[in-house]
């Protein structure tokens, strides 16, 4: 049985949590103060058998406080396992290079994915992504530029968009 690991610390715009897995990975987070938010956004290929709170996730923990003081690079390097189908586990491969600051349009996002025609299953991308922050769902606007959805709210969205434009 696997037992993954959350903490929720506070943000300047509002709780987030995160789930670890044993060795680090992040398997999902968001701007929630409820793990029960975040637990069945888990690939049940990933899905630990426990999942246990500690105070501080460690490099995880450091990553999210970093970027939301400032340093936007700071979630790129921390490991994000998810799972899904083999055009969605590469349109999140791809979101975690677009640049802080550097929005692209869904379309833009569906050609940077290697399918200019896949505006649609992009936008499923961004919203079945379950480690919001490490893979930058964000950072994906609507055409015109539009703000668009985000799970965890539009004023979250605008806060990161303008944060990471400063």
């Amino acid at each position: 049985m696997s037992i993954a690991y959350w903490s929720t610390m506070d943000t300047r715009i509002g709780p987030f949590t995160a789930v670890v897995a044993g060795d680090g990975a992040v398997l999902a987070s968001g701007w929630t103060g409820d793990v029960g938010e975040l637990t069945p956004l888990i690939s049940p290929s990933l899905a630990p058998g426990e999942v246990k709170q500690r105070r501080d996730l460690g490099p995880v923990s450091t990553a999210i406080r970093r970027y939301h003081d400032g340093d936007l690079d700071a979630v790129a390097d921390v490991e994000v396992r998810q799972r899904s189908g083999a055009f969605r586990e590469h349109a999140w491969e791809i979101l975690r290079k677009v640049p802080a600051g550097e929005p692209v349009s869904y379309a833009e996002y569906a050609a940077l994915a290697g399918n200019p025609a896949a505006v649609r299953a992009a936008a499923s991308a961004c919203a079945k992504n379950a480690a919001a922050l490490f893979v930058p769902c964000h950072r994906v606007v609507r055409t015109g530029g539009g703000v668009g959805n985000f799970r965890w709210g539009v004023p979250a969205k605008q806060w990161l968009l303008t944060h990471e434009a400063a």
